[in-house]
């Protein structure tokens, strides 16, 4: 299954049809580049993309 990425939150998900961060069904599968957050608590790349939990978060959605 192709992955997919939330607009809202960037969150990638790999299946489903709702986001299990904001539960948006806004999802795309055209993104490219990816961060993965381990520690969102500590992260300085986390808090300037605005990302307040661990996962795999899309860099850009491109629709």
């Amino acid at each position: 299954m192709e992955e997919k990425a939330c607009k809202h939150c960037r969150l990638i998900i790999s299946h489903g049809t709702v986001c299990p961060i904001c539960g948006s069904s806004d999802l795309t599968t055209k993104w490219s580049g990816y961060i993965i957050v381990m520690n969102a608590e500590n992260s300085d790349a986390a808090k300037k993309l605005g990302i307040k939990m661990n996962g795999t978060y899309a860099l850009n959605i491109k629709e």
